[in-house]
């Protein structure tokens, strides 16, 4: 079994450097909460991680698929409970495609390949119960 190791140090108030595969960024919360507002929250950063997981997926199969965009967006709106412990009952993902002639065909296949088959994160998230709905945007 492959393991993966992040390391988060204490900087004072609620802020941590987190380090994963060698790249340092800053976790901290809100200053309601007392934080400084240094950095991401931890649960945006759980829409990050499917974000860039199917991202990267899909890129990689356009590319095996010999489909080259000219853009690619992806993003995630997640809905958070407000009752404790806070969190994602559903994420919506938006895919965002630019380029000419574009087949929606092939766009339509690799996201599928992502979210069915590839896409760890994605299915961590679907196995808890989480809802996880998508749409494709394409522009010239």
């Amino acid at each position: 079994m492959k393991k993966h190791l992040i390391s988060t140090d204490w900087k004072g108030n609620l802020e941590f450097e987190a380090e994963a595969n060698g790249h340092r960024f800053t976790i901290d919360g809100p200053p309601e909460a007392g934080g400084d507002d240094k950095g991401p929250r931890p649960k945006p950063l759980m829409l990050v991680a499917l974000a860039g997981c199917t991202a990267i997926d899909v890129i990689s199969m356009l590319k095996k698929m010999r489909v080259e965009v000219s853009g690619f967006k992806v993003d995630v709106e997640g809905d958070l409970t407000e009752d404790l412990p806070a969190h994602y009952t559903k994420m919506h993902i938006i895919y965002t495609f630019t380029g000419k002639d574009l087949p929606m065909e092939k766009l339509e296949r690799a996201i599928e390949m992502s979210r069915e088959k590839y896409c760890g994160v994605s299915y961590m998230y679907k196995q808890a119960g989480v809802e996880l709905t998508y749409e494709i945007k394409v522009r010239d």
